[in-house]
């Protein structure tokens, strides 16, 4: 009886597409450092190499009976192996951005949340301010800069005249403004 080891390739796999369990293991014997070393100096990474070239054999076997190798058998598990390998960083290109989209998308939800926060609290604070203007002056203020009513509307409803409506809003303004400057400046340097 003829050893596996003395087969040519096309009739070892010959003998593994037939089932043969023997043929295959002298198979993996002739080729899996050769493919292992191979794989180790394209990726540097020693356990990587090694899964690339089982997943390989794996496949191999599983598949064995629909399998057709054009040309010699080293020369399919050569190509079937980079394929392996173009496929592992392929997939690793995929996986690096998505991650980095995913850390990009939470930087961006976090960024606009602290903003909405620190929109929130400076909206506050300027309703702080108006609510601390005199009575009547606030009234005016809130009608012109809430409801968006014009000055000679404002004067209509509360009966007195554009130039008092005029001039209680800029006192408004001359109250608040430099407050308000100062939590702006605030605002904007939180920013950054």
């Amino acid at each position: 009886m003829q050893l596996y080891s003395d087969l040519p390739d096309v009739e070892l796999f010959d003998l593994v597409q037939e089932n043969d369990h023997y043929a295959y293991t002298e198979v993996y014997n002739r080729y899996s450092r050769l493919l292992y070393t191979h794989a180790y100096k394209k990726l540097g990474d020693r356990e990587l190499a090694r899964d690339l070239v089982q997943d390989l054999f794996t496949t191999l076997w599983i598949k064995r009976e629909e399998i057709f190798i054009q040309s010699v058998l080293s020369t399919y598990l050569y190509t079937a192996l980079r394929n392996k390998i173009l496929d592992h960083h392929a997939h690793q290109t995929v996986a690096t951005g998505y991650l980095s989209y995913l850390e990009n998308y939470s930087f961006a939800k976090n960024d606009l949340t602290d903003h909405l926060v620190r929109q929130k609290q400076l909206a506050s604070l300027i309703e702080q301010e108006i609510a601390a203007l005199p009575d009547k002056m606030r009234h005016i203020f809130e009608l012109s800069r809430k409801q968006h009513l014009s000055h000679k509307e404002i004067a209509a409803e509360l009966d007195i005249s554009e130039q008092t409506v005029r001039k209680q809003i800029q006192n408004a303004l001359k109250i608040m403004r430099p407050k308000l400057g100062i939590l702006l400046a605030l605002a904007f340097l939180l920013e950054k």
